[in-house]
């Protein structure tokens, strides 16, 4: 049996263990018909052209976990940033680890998307925002179809969250392959601000696959800083899907650290439903080995007097191949739309590969709009003058792959997190960077 019909064949056994009058139920119905109809995407879709999913899909994926495997904090306490204190919403094999996490309801609403889908209380906020953004592709309607478990994140209009909201999912390896869907649902209302990190990892060598929807709505004059580390074991692969609508004047950044994994797909979409409002997708790739990573943005600028910045830096070495793939629309009624798009990369062996598609649509006049692509080694002559002043050379390709991606660091707004990706940096390249940020 294919992977594809072992989960339209286990939807049935999911209905069976969630409330079937819930208005999600039509939702979710309709979901596993679209997937059912679209299946997994192939490299004959023009967005998927240099990523194959063969290799991830041949395993025979547990659906549903068939017992709950604890982890002490001391096994994980290295993927927490513990150097600052933050709320904490923490799956263990797709399923809701209370000792490890620590949610909120005081003035906010910091909690798990299984009670925001069944509980009254969040139902309005369900109904007006709930699978609204995501988009009907295959992949994001398998997620929804199965969705259950995950981050439920709602910060009422004026407030300013005191502390940063991390979402760590482990996988522990109980089963022999596992196949985890999480689904987030992050609403940040009027003048509000919050700032969460995500983490995907896994504890194990067995096969793990993660389909991760994510909704955002920043509301008026709202801030999200929101910051993805994939940092996973080999065997690890994700498929990341992100969907963020924003209202007028609000400010929304996604970073995005990809270091490891087997294979990551990064799937990025902004909707801008207001004026005067700004978006920043920054990302940095470092990977080797035989690891993929694939970066697909969109920012669709549909009314005037908006910003957008795209910044992405890749390293790549052994055979690591890499993908970048954004595109920024700007509709005839945005002008005065300013979107601007970088992606740099340096491949450090003749094996590696960087297949990148910068892309714009303009359909206004009066807009300033720039994209670009760069491709190349390190600079010889800054190795060579470093060397001369006596810095060996693995350090000197190190400080200069630093100073690469630094742009990208330096807009990270937790200064605990800035160090926490800088010692992974540093780990990735194999130098010690010894310098205080």
């Amino acid at each position: 049996m294919s992977l594809k019909d072992k989960l339209v064949s286990s939807f049935l056994a999911f209905e069976n263990h969630v409330d079937i009058d819930s208005k999600v139920h039509d939702i979710r119905t309709e979901a596993i018909k679209t997937f059912e109809n679209k299946g997994f995407p192939t490299k004959k879709d023009e967005a998927w052209k240099y990523t194959s999913l063969n290799s991830v899909l041949k395993h025979d994926y547990s659906v549903f976990p068939k017992q709950e495997n604890a982890l002490a904090y001391s096994d994980v306490k290295k993927y927490f940033i513990h150097d600052i204190d933050t709320y904490k919403i923490v799956l263990v094999d797709g399923k809701y680890s209370s000792h490890l996490s620590q949610t909120t309801h005081d003035g906010i609403d910091v909690c798990l998307m299984s009670a925001a889908l069944s509980k009254p209380k969040y139902q309005l906020i369900i109904e007006n925002y709930f699978n609204k953004v995501a988009t009907k592709d295959g992949l994001t309607s398998l997620n929804t179809a199965f969705s259950k478990e995950g981050a439920y994140i709602h910060i009422p209009k004026n407030k300013v969250v005191a502390k940063p909201i991390e979402i760590v999912h482990f996988s522990t390896g109980n089963e022999a392959a596992l196949m985890l869907q999480p689904r987030n649902l992050i609403v940040v209302d009027e003048n509000s601000h919050v700032q969460i990190i995500e983490r995907h990892q896994s504890v194990t060598d067995n096969p793990v696959l993660t389909n991760s929807v994510t909704e955002i709505v920043a509301n008026k004059r709202a801030i999200v800083d929101y910051y993805k580390v994939q940092n996973d074991n080999l065997n690890a692969s994700l498929i990341d899907n992100t969907f963020v609508e924003q209202k007028r004047e609000s400010h929304v950044s996604v970073h995005t650290f990809s270091f490891g994994g087997k294979l990551t797909r990064n799937n990025l979409n902004f909707y801008q439903n207001g004026e005067y409002m700004d978006s920043t997708l920054n990302g940095v790739t470092i990977i080797g080995d035989k690891q993929h990573v694939d970066h697909n943005t969109l920012v669709h600028h549909i009314e005037p007097n908006c910003e957008s910045h795209q910044d992405y830096k890749g390293i790549f070495t052994d055979n690591a191949t890499g993908v970048f793939n954004g595109k920024v629309i700007v509709n005839k009624e945005a002008q005065k739309t300013n979107a601007f798009q970088s992606n740099n990369n340096i491949l450090l062996s003749d094996k590696a590969t960087i297949n990148s598609k910068p892309q714009l649509e303009i359909f206004a006049d009066d807009v300033k709009c720039s994209h670009g692509c760069t491709i190349g080694q390190l600079d010889d002559s800054a190795l060579f003058y470093m060397k001369s002043r006596g810095i060996p050379e693995k350090e000197a390709k190190g400080l200069l792959m630093y100073a690469f991606s630094n742009n990208v660091l330096s807009s990270v707004k937790i200064p605990e997190l800035k160090q926490r990706i800088t010692k992974l940096i540093a780990n990735k390249l194999g130098v010690n960077i010894g310098f205080d940020l």
